[in-house]
């Protein structure tokens, strides 16, 4: 099973630590790719610090994070679920993780990201400013960069698996799972308040947090998304299976609002 998560915005740089070194990163299929990302957002930041702030939507009271850019691949590293922060992954909490739960997050659970494409919770990054909608000059727009060159990488660390997709949006067009569909569920969360339903930021986040949370403590390894959905119920959701396209079987997760 292989869960891909959103990154956050926010992220918490690392106080001590090596510097980026790719060879370490699980999926070295990616490095060139990774590679040309960090060359175009290094040269930006460092070179026209100025046009990076306007280039990366980076609010003028914070110069800091065209600095952190610009010094990327000099800059103290840590385990990628530190340097990530926000709603989704205090949900998570992946340091009060019971010991098995934290080998199975290790093995099956990936960020996508903007910079690196894919990494692993235990994969050791730098904090980064770098939007998944971005364009970078020389480079081109994020999401077609990693539309062309992200396919091996899930490829090979899903194998024979289950793919569990709760990307956002913006991430989910890094990559279209309609090769693997038959073995993909795209999990969304619905919150009901007065017999309605929609999507909430806040509460998605921190839901999609305990969803995973829940699903490594259980130990549960399901291999469809009938199986998944199954798993889900057992933990005490209420999960409705949705219809099957060809990115997959969607999952709706039903929470209701107090």
């Amino acid at each position: 099973m292989l869960i891909l998560l959103p990154p956050s915005e926010g992220k918490t740089a690392a106080v001590r630590g090596n510097p980026l070194d790719l060879g370490d990163l699980r999926l070295p299929v990616l490095n060139p790719a990774r590679t040309q990302v960090i060359d175009a957002l290094v040269e930006l930041c460092s070179t026209r610090p100025a046009e990076a702030v306007d280039v990366l939507g980076i609010p003028k009271t914070q110069p800091e994070l065209v600095d952190a850019n610009a010094h990327l691949v000099e800059a103290p590293t840590a385990r990628a679920d530190r340097i990530y922060t926000g709603v989704l992954y205090d949900a998570l909490s992946p340091a009060t993780l019971s010991p098995a739960a934290k080998r199975r997050a290790t093995s099956r659970v990936m960020v996508t990201s903007s910079v690196f494409g894919l990494v692993g919770l235990a994969d050791r990054i730098p904090a980064y400013r770098l939007s998944g909608d971005a364009t970078l000059p020389g480079l081109g727009g994020i999401q077609s960069h990693w539309r062309a060159h992200l396919g091996p990488g899930i490829t090979e660390a899903l194998g024979d698996g289950l793919l569990v997709d709760l990307r956002s949006g913006t991430y989910a067009a890094f990559w279209r799972p309609e090769e693997v569909a038959a073995l993909t569920a795209t999990v969304r969360v619905l919150h009901e308040h007065n017999g309605q339903r929609k999507v909430v930021s806040h509460f998605n986040k921190a839901t999609k947090g305990r969803l995973v949370r829940a699903l490594l403590e259980s130990g549960a390894n399901p291999r469809t998304p009938t199986k998944l959905a199954d798993a889900f119920r057992d933990l005490g959701w209420t999960v409705e299976i949705g219809p099957t396209t060809k990115t997959g079987t969607q999952l709706d997760i039903v929470v209701a609002e107090i």
